[in-house]
């Protein structure tokens, strides 16, 4: 799926020897949650930070830091503009002392926050909804003479979803809202402690899983590993990092998501069959649903399509001409495979499907007979208030028109989407522990969100 991009991904690693490289390749293994700036955060007598925009592999070409715990962020701005000054982590120096901060996920209240900040002397240097966590738990440190009972009640004032992790006094940190919204993983391996977004950043650094964090867990790795816990709320796990956020090889809340995906798309087969002669994916990220769907169908899978993997995600351009000429340079048919050919194209989620449009039309002019289009979640059609780059109803193509309408939009000549039900069904999380705000407009922490709409 093209079109929609997670806000950010955290690490933080503490170890008997420098943590540099466990930072740099671990933020490498979660390039995919964020590609706008990469930052990390490093203590030894003081904390330093080095932080750009751009790749991790750009920012750290020419960088280094030396010390045994540190933390690090890429960034995908939803909450703050797209400048250096948002890049992650913040450091954060107050009476007590300092500490640094990254963030993955977004306040919902931030403005109240913020205002109430201001109206104290608060002046912010950033439009971060990060800043405002720091701003809080600085002054609840000041107040209460003990960090971890400030973050407990910074977390009673926050209302979103927020992954945090925090560099202080040579301690690792790890938050993880009431409501689990944000993956958190937690894993080490002698003396190595590493807290990641997602479990492949510890495959990747070859150290064990432990365990994902809990809904409202604090995880404070000093000479010990300490957890606590904060406030409660209700558990609702965003159902996009099953379906396409989260690399496949990662495990998030005891999940496989490469197993996921792959049943959403045996489901789909069985909701919506129809004869082809071969199953396909858009890649890459309707790899796995498009293997599932032809698992559950009884049609071979196959590639009919190539994609040009020296293109980044920053790859846009300003016309419709060249926007079609950009799909052809990310996507090519192959002409000889596909040609009179029926197809079962599988995607993971379709959000504006200006781009499906273009690949249909792709497919036609390569000989394709027919175009049978499946999606492998139900339709968008509410924003997201959580942390993901889809915040007004107007993106999402399925917001006012039904199926058939967006079939002809589209080119194909059948279309059909997984429901909610066997969405559920293939996650295998109780459905009153997911949160499917962007399908059904039911926000889980409604009262202090519904005036943001």
């Amino acid at each position: 799926m093209y079109g929609i991009r997670e806000k950010c991904a955290v690490i933080g690693v503490k170890s008997n020897t420098d943590v540099f490289e466990s930072l740099y390749y671990g933020l490498y293994s979660l390039q995919h949650r964020g590609q706008e700036s990469a930052g990390i955060a490093v203590q030894t007598d003081q904390i330093r930070v080095h932080k750009d925009m751009g790749l991790v592999s750009d920012v750290f070409r020419n960088a280094y830091l030396s010390g045994n715990i540190g933390i690090g962020h890429v960034r995908y701005s939803t909450t703050g503009s797209s400048s250096i000054e948002n890049a992650h982590p913040l450091l954060i120096n107050y009476t007590k002392g300092s500490f640094a901060i990254a963030h993955n996920g977004n306040i919902v209240n931030q403005d109240e926050l913020r205002s109430q900040l201001e109206e104290k002397g608060n002046i912010f240097l950033t439009t971060s909804d990060t800043e405002i966590i720091a701003v809080l738990i600085a002054q609840e440190h000041m107040r209460t003479n003990d960090f971890v009972e400030a973050i407990k009640s910074v977390m009673k004032q926050l209302v979103g979803s927020y992954s945090l992790t925090i560099l202080y006094d040579k301690k690792l940190i790890a938050v993880r809202d009431p409501s689990a919204i944000r993956p958190l993983c937690f894993g080490q391996k002698d003396g190595t402690y590493v807290v990641a977004s997602e479990s492949c950043a510890l495959d990747v650094l070859g150290i064990p899983f432990v365990r994902d964090l809990r809904p409202s867990e604090i995880l404070v790795i000093g000479d010990n590993v300490e957890s606590h816990s904060g406030p409660k709320g209700k558990v609702c796990h965003c159902m996009f990092e099953y379906v396409y956020f989260s690399r496949p090889d990662s495990v998030v809340d005891g999940k496989c998501v490469y197993m996921v995906r792959k049943e959403l798309g045996k489901i789909l087969a069985k909701e919506a069959p129809v004869k082809a002669d071969m199953v396909m994916a858009v890649p890459d990220s309707g790899i796995s649903h498009a293997i599932g769907y032809s698992e559950g169908a009884g049609i071979r899978y196959g590639e009919g399509l190539i994609k040009n993997r020296y293109i980044g995600r920053t790859f846009i351009l300003p016309d419709q001409k060249q926007r079609d000429l950009g799909v052809r340079v990310k996507l090519n048919p192959i002409a000889c495979k596909i040609k009179d050919k029926e197809l079962i194209m599988v995607d993971d989620s379709l959000v504006r499907g200006t781009t499906l449009k273009r690949i249909v039309k792709i497919l036609r002019e390569a000989g394709t007979k027919k175009v049978h289009v499946r999606i492998c979640c139900p339709p968008i059609r509410f924003p997201c208030l959580y942390g993901i780059d889809m915040q007004t109803s107007k993106e999402f193509i399925a917001a006012e028109k039904t199926v058939d309408e967006i079939r002809s939009t589209l080119g194909a000549d059948t279309l059909a989407y997984l429901s909610i039900e066997g969405m559920v069904k293939a996650i295998g999380h109780d459905k009153e522990d997911l949160c499917m705000a962007c399908l059904t407009g039911d926000y889980p922490l409604k009262e202090k969100q519904t005036k943001l709409l």
